[in-house]
């Protein structure tokens, strides 16, 4: 059976427009409420679309206890706790452990240039420390570095590793962890909006999917139409999603997802600074998207 499986939404992290752009606890409530009404398997915060990185470590620990504790065993809360630091990432791991986490995702070192070895030596130290499982995640475009199928491989053989998130968008990439982790219990998740009926035809578990944060009821259903082997409904629904992705590469992750949740009626405020407030230009644009997918608006 799957550790990780279905859709899974990597929620966005509020923040108000004070000066110390501080996290907005009611408007997360209000967020896991929509998420779980859209029929998501699951919700990851700080991960790339929860701005993990300008975030500090306690504020990281204190909102996802909150999201946790609102989820209320509803669906699993997994909590992103990778780092450029060993250290930072297993002390994170367990905060977030004792916190109540189903799961770790741990996304790999970066910023300076590891080696292969010493990747798997930061996994084997994060894995170590925790008794819950641990994801990998693998996003080169913001690390630098893509795993390799051989680590993945390698890694895959730690007890409570159950699973690797790709989001290079290389499906010869997902195809290669597939087979990697072929015939151990480790799960493989796409994490490109884009490329998840791909995904899912090579084998794939589950999708790690940011524009579930505003059409959740369209990345579930389609993932739905998948596993019932509806190919047409997929289709249709797998093209629904670009709308969406067209208005979400006007700006830095998460600048445009959260001012369309935030036009949308859900006050997740700004990405944090240095990314700026979105342009009336693109406002224009979001408020059209909004309107293709019928979601009442600002």
């Amino acid at each position: 059976m799957s550790t990780f499986s279905g859709v899974i939404v990597p929620m966005v992290t509020p923040f108000r427009r004070d000066e110390g752009q501080t996290i907005n606890y009611e408007a997360g409530e209000q967020l896991v409420e929509r998420i779980i009404a859209g029929g998501a398997s699951g919700i990851f915060t700080f991960g790339s679309n929860g701005e993990f990185h300008v975030c500090t470590p306690d504020e990281k620990i204190e909102f996802s206890k909150f999201v946790i504790e609102k989820v209320a065993g509803r669906v699993p809360v997994y909590v992103g706790t990778g780092s450029c630091s060993t250290r930072e990432a297993v002390e994170m791991s367990k905060r977030a452990e004792d916190a109540g986490a189903s799961a770790v995702s741990v996304i790999n070192p970066y910023f300076m240039k590891v080696s292969d070895a010493e990747i798997e030596g930061y996994y084997e130290a994060v894995a170590e420390s925790v008794k819950i499982p641990v994801l990998m995640y693998n996003i080169p475009k913001s690390t630098g570095t893509n795993l390799s199928p051989e680590v993945v491989a390698r890694v895959a053989e730690i007890d409570n590793v159950k699973g690797v998130k790709d989001s290079s968008g290389n499906m010869e990439n997902l195809a290669a962890y597939i087979e990697a982790a072929r015939g151990k219990d480790v799960d493989v998740l796409v994490g490109s909006d884009g490329k998840i009926s791909a995904a899912h035809a090579l084998g794939a578990s589950g999708a790690i999917a940011g524009t579930a944060n505003l059409i959740t009821n369209v990345v579930v259903s389609l993932w739905r139409a998948l596993e019932e082997g509806d190919s047409e409904a997929a289709a249709s629904y797998q093209a629904d999603v670009e709308p969406i992705r067209d208005v979400l590469h006007m700006g830095s992750t998460p600048q445009t997802l959260k001012r369309a949740l935030e036009l949308a009626g859900v006050p997740v405020g700004p990405a944090r600074r240095p990314v700026a407030e979105t342009t009336p230009e693109v406002d224009e644009k979001v408020r059209a998207m909004l309107d293709h997918y019928g979601i009442a608006h600002e």
